[in-house]
């Protein structure tokens, strides 16, 4: 594989760069003093940024956007072979890396360099820890997989040797990055458009987790199933955070939460009580992605104090239990969850929120998603007052799985819960605003654009 000498700066050309992750490694190399060109589909407001810091960007994807003297093209997995551009850099033997690759090979640049996994909680564990490094002056590189309030975006670009980026799991992408400090926060089974089965996803975790060097160190839920599996003959660092206090490092007691379902605990490190954590962000899934940048942070050196105070300036990313704004007295939430268990506890979290009923917009994610994951889906969504169903939203697949959002709606109406679908979002509004009631609770839910429910209904 190609191996970019970051110590000369040279042209690089990202095809896609208006993507939430390539625009941050563009971002990185601008910084660094690199040239960078690249291409998307069309303007927005990361390219305009992109633009002002002196990239060179295309709209649309032409052979002709691919310099002859440029040193490496950066695609993401989304490309195809066939791209125009892809192949003239071929013709032209520029040497071409993924984006995996090519942010792996950043990684190797910082003395700390911290990888965020699990099926769950990225963003979230990415944001957290970033405000923690914030707090203690680490100066931290960051890319995150969201809008985080404190940098005013996905990407930070730091003067030290300390970074920090979400690692995901799908196509393997985390198998090309180099971590000092590994996290795991869960392993469930998703992806199945990439994975065969559980088994497959848990192997990539494994090979993960062997990735960190032996003077790192390996973050891992300990209520994760066969821990064993993931830890055994591993030469780093090992750091157990979870709900047992009898087989993890990191533990939470005495849990309570707010009237607006944001908890506090007591810090349980080896048995011993160590300080009171407040957070500013709502639910118990919350304390254990909390617990675990607690113990990254330790690993690194940070101090409780930095640790407290970062944890209670961080008030969450966009698109998780994010609080959107009041239509009468019915409060509407937008939350990303697209996964049953992430549904699951995002449903366990509004239950400690004030309300009357809850109503849950669903808008499921990927044909292969809802129909491998169908029942878990029903049995997850049964959980809320009332669930309405959008359609399937596509992403990257066609629809010739014969899955659909009616099917989850039976499922759900079988366990007992009232489920409804409707296929326009024109239509979902007009119903809720004919049945949600005084003191209700609406929330959005899914990985693509059934936000626009909720805005739509402010007149945002």
């Amino acid at each position: 594989m190609y191996e970019l000498d970051f110590n000369t700066p040279a042209k690089i050309h990202f095809t896609g760069i208006g993507g939430i992750s390539m625009s941050g490694l563009a971002e990185i190399m601008l910084s660094k003093g690199f040239t960078v060109t690249g291409s998307d589909s069309r303007e927005s407001e990361i390219t305009k940024h992109l633009e002002s810091l002196g990239a060179t960007i295309y709209y649309g994807q032409k052979a002709s956007n691919v310099a002859a003297d440029t040193e490496v093209l950066i695609y993401t997995a989304a490309v195809k072979a066939d791209n125009p551009e892809l192949v003239a850099a071929t013709e032209m033997n520029i040497p071409l890396l993924t984006r995996a690759e090519f942010l792996g090979q950043i990684m190797k640049n910082y003395h700390t360099a911290i990888g965020v996994s699990g099926t769950h909680g990225k963003t979230t564990t990415t944001s957290m820890l970033s405000q923690i490094m914030l707090e203690a002056n680490t100066d931290p590189t960051i890319l995150v997989g969201g809008i985080m309030p404190a940098i005013n975006g996905n990407t930070r670009i730091g003067h030290s040797d300390n970074m920090i980026t979400e690692a995901c799991e799908y196509t393997n992408s985390f198998l090309s990055f180099a971590p000092t400090i590994g996290i795991i926060l869960n392993v469930a089974a998703d992806h199945l458009d990439f994975f065969k089965d559980l088994d497959d996803i848990r192997h990539s975790f494994r090979r993960y987790a062997e990735l960190i060097p032996e003077d790192g160190a390996l973050v891992i839920n300990s209520d994760i199933d066969n821990l064993d599996y993931f830890t055994e003959g591993l030469k780093c660092n090992i750091i157990t955070v979870g709900s047992d206090p009898e087989k993890s490092m990191y533990s939470a007691a005495n849990i309570t939460y707010d009237e607006f379902a944001r908890g506090s605990y007591d810090l349980v490190v080896n048995g011993e009580t160590k300080t009171h954590i407040v957070l500013k962000v709502t639910g118990e899934h919350n304390i254990y992605n909390s617990l675990a940048s607690i113990a990254a942070a330790h690993f690194m050196g940070i101090d409780d104090n930095s640790i407290i105070a970062g944890l209670q300036q961080y008030g969450g990313t966009d698109r998780r239990f994010q609080y959107k704004g009041k239509l009468g007295d019915i409060t509407v939430i937008d939350d990303y969850a697209h996964h049953p268990d992430e549904i699951r506890a995002t449903i366990k979290t509004a239950k400690h929120y004030p309300h009357k009923k809850m109503w849950v917009v669903f808008q499921p994610h990927t044909y292969t998603r809802t129909k491998a994951l169908l029942p878990e889906f029903c049995k997850a969504l049964s959980e809320a007052d009332a669930v309405v169903l959008a359609d399937i939203y596509a992403a990257r697949e066609k629809d010739t799985l014969g899955i659909s959002s009616k099917d989850v709606m039976k499922g759900i109406k079988k366990l007992g819960t009232e489920a409804y679908y409707f296929p326009s979002f024109s239509e979902i509004e007009n119903f809720l605003l004919e049945n949600c009631s005084t003191g209700d609770l609406l929330i959005t839910m899914g990985a693509g654009d059934v936000v626009k429910i909720g805005e739509h209904l402010l007149g945002n």
